[in-house]
């Protein structure tokens, strides 16, 4: 069964926000800068949820572990 575009985008939004506020601590935690993480953030956000959505699109074509 594959997911609907829709549902890709919803899992792709909700992943990112994790991912993100990850990326965030992380870079936080490198720089101590709140700005600097938090642009960091935001330029990541855009780039991982374009190449989330087509990694989840391209698996959708895999039937390898899928059950009906």
């Amino acid at each position: 069964m594959r997911d609907k575009r829709l549902r890709s985008i919803a899992k792709v939004i909700t992943w990112r926000t994790v991912g993100t506020l990850d990326t965030v601590a992380i870079a936080f935690f490198f720089t101590r800068s709140i700005a600097v993480s938090f642009s960091i953030g935001g330029i990541e956000v855009f780039t991982k949820i374009v190449l989330y959505y087509f990694h989840e699109r391209l698996w959708n074509i895999v039937s390898w572990g899928k059950t009906v």
